[in-house]
């Protein structure tokens, strides 16, 4: 996208007023969006961001900027731009950029960009037409189709030059279901960052029966009585619990500025001896995987917390300055626009030894929290309320009646601490994480795991 030379030019430009780290972040994007609502096309959007951004550090200190001109004019005038927001001499930095190449733990075989839009159409006609004539109580499905692929160059003072590509792609499904005057929805998504042969892989026709299935069974389920419950969480979208209410508190961006109740933790226990949770970029193909973070650094397989121990946070280079605290690739930003700081790619807790049959016997009462859906959370103390979008009833040992309206209320280090059954049965979920970076994409995944004594609200009565 620009060439080597020119980065150095510009690079050497950004340091004249005292700057001890220059980085250039530049961008090629194209996203496309289709959407079906009861099997008529609504939405067929394609858009395109290309730019380039200009990042100086002086210590804590950071100043950028962004242009949409590539040219060495325009990228000299940024630089000379955003470098005078700093007061000082050179420092005398001396650099070389050398050109590296990105690991290739993400590889598109069908490229967005090669697949017709026909062929996107009948991609959300086969998932609708699956559910069409399902059921009488199904009022609406939207089914919408997002792929984006995105070039990148990231140049630094650190002598880095690398490029990469990536290939987003994810197919959603939202079904409504009404019954006597009651609504209720399901949703559901396939994604990864790779091509369409994620689609062509996937049992569409499955996916959809289980997401309006999930729908038709909650607007018939009771409402859920509040208590104190021992509560199972499914696999799967469950990690959105680990994701929001514990792993924020673990980003430098909260950390770095002591707002994080996981400050100054590191190497005590914080969580059950049977609890592993796990930040891994490097997965293959998986929706937060990448080759490389936005600052250059191939993502890695970072163990948070183990056997119940925090062993690390999740940290940028401009945070690791503050914190004193190796990097973990862990760099991440929506685009060019946005400046880069430490983000979750793939977050879930390992595997345990529990088989999803001997958690659900070995509970006498409680509430089964098959699916996930949002909430909030307060990242400094880790408190949280969730939505469960479907849950059931357990009862001696049994999973009875459906139960709709319950919501998990606590704090992410009360969970940690009270998870005491862990299964063998690790899968992932599909979302899109917000925070100071901008929107990126992010799995979210766990083993079924049972939590103690955990606060459930709830409209029915005893």
């Amino acid at each position: 996208m620009i060439k080597k030379e020119i980065c150095q030019q510009v690079l050497e430009e950004c340091l004249k007023t005292g700057g001890d780290f220059a980085e250039i972040f530049a961008e090629d994007t194209e996203k496309n969006i289709m959407e079906l609502t009861s099997g008529k096309v609504t939405q067929a959007n394609t858009t395109n961001l290309h730019g380039v951004a200009i990042r100086i550090l002086k210590g804590f200190k950071e100043v950028s900027g962004y242009t949409n001109d590539f040219s060495l004019e325009s990228l000299l005038k940024l630089a000379k731009e955003v470098r005078g927001a700093l007061n000082g001499e050179p420092l005398d930095i001396k650099f070389e950029l050398k050109e590296e190449k990105a690991n290739k733990i993400i590889e598109a075989v069908r490229k967005p960009s090669t697949v017709s839009n026909e062929e996107k159409v009948n991609y959300l006609l086969k998932t609708y037409n699956a559910i069409k004539d399902y059921s009488n109580e199904i009022t609406q499905t939207i089914c919408f189709l997002t792929d984006e692929e995105q070039k990148v160059l990231v140049a630094n003072t650190l002598g880095k030059y690398i490029e990469d590509e990536r290939n987003h792609l994810r197919l959603g499904l939202s079904v409504v279901a009404s019954y006597n005057g009651e609504m209720q929805s399901a949703f559901e998504s396939i994604g990864g960052n790779q091509g369409y042969e994620l689609l062509d892989s996937s049992d569409l026709e499955k996916f959809a029966k289980a997401t309006a299935d999930s729908a038709i069974t909650m607007v018939h389920a009771d409402e859920m009585v509040g208590g104190t419950y021992a509560v199972v969480i499914h696999n799967a979208f469950g990690g959105v619990l680990l994701h929001e209410a514990c792993v924020h508190g673990l980003e430098a961006t909260s950390v770095a500025k002591g707002a994080s109740v996981f400050c100054g933790k590191l190497g005590q226990k914080v969580a059950s001896d049977i609890v592993t949770a796990i930040d891994d970029g490097t997965r293959d193909n998986q929706w937060g995987s990448l080759n490389m973070d936005d600052e250059g650094n191939p993502t890695q397989r970072n163990v948070l917390i183990e056997n119940g121990i925090l062993k690390s946070y999740l940290v940028d280079y401009r945070n690791s300055r503050k914190m004193d605290h190796p990097i973990t690739g862990s760099s991440r930003r929506q685009s060019y626009r946005y400046s880069p700081t430490s983000r979750m790619t793939n977050t879930f807790f390992a595997p345990g030894k529990d088989k999803f049959e001997d958690i659900i016997k070995n509970t006498k009462y409680g509430l089964f929290a098959k699916k996930m859906g949002g909430g909030s959370v307060n990242p400094s103390t880790g408190e949280f309320n969730f939505s469960v979008s479907e849950g059931y009833l357990i009862e001696d040992g049994k999973i009875t009646k459906p139960v709709r309206g319950a919501t998990l209320i606590g704090s992410g280090a009360e969970i940690l601490k009270n998870i005491d059954m862990i299964a063998d049965n690790l899968d992932f979920g599909h979302g899109m994480c917000g925070s100071a970076s901008g929107s990126i994409p992010t799995d979210v995944g766990q083993p079924t795991i049972r939590v103690q004594n955990m606060v459930v609200g709830g409209r029915g009565e005893k």
